[in-house]
């Protein structure tokens, strides 16, 4: 029985160098770094930067519904209390404007003075304050501010 045992120790023996892996073998299954390990910070995605509304700006209408407005003349402007006055073309107005998160805008109802103006104006007066009182977002693009609603989308560029 001694025998036998002595002979299963020197097959052990023999055995287990081929069992166990060369150092080639071993480094191929090491785990590469991670890129901490390294040094390096993951890549974290950067959120998009909220803009803010231009309080205090004054805005004159350079477009409306994509035509442009040029024999027109309207404007807006918000000021730090949120109360947004112009001239729509024929007549003063002032509403509570408020500017919301991601990009949201909303307009409470419009006080318009009641001059008589021609027919003209006074339907460019109505489309510019039907889009106004429904915009829903506003953007910054190239300077211009661009408002957007159910009505349609009316684009101010910085007044003197």
């Amino acid at each position: 029985m001694n025998r036998r045992l002595g002979l299963a120790a020197v097959l052990a023996a023999l055995t287990a160098p081929m069992l166990m892996p060369t150092d080639a073998a071993a480094q191929r299954r090491q785990q590469m770094p991670s890129r901490s390990d390294l040094g390096e910070k993951p890549a974290t995605p950067i959120p998009p930067q909220e803009k803010n509304f231009p309080l205090g700006a004054a805005w004159s209408v350079v477009s409306l519904n994509g035509k442009p407005v040029s024999d027109r003349r309207a404007t807006l402007q918000v000021d730090n209390n949120l109360r947004g006055t112009g001239f729509g073309g024929c007549n003063t107005f002032s509403a509570s404007a408020y500017p919301l998160r991601q990009q949201g805008f909303a307009v409470g109802p419009i006080a318009l003075t009641k001059r008589t103006c021609d027919k003209g104006l006074v339907d460019f007066e109505r489309s510019f304050l039907t889009v106004l009182r429904t915009v829903k977002n506003w953007d910054l693009v190239n300077g211009k501010l661009v408002l957007k609603g159910g009505a349609g989308e009316v684009t101010l560029d910085r007044a003197l």
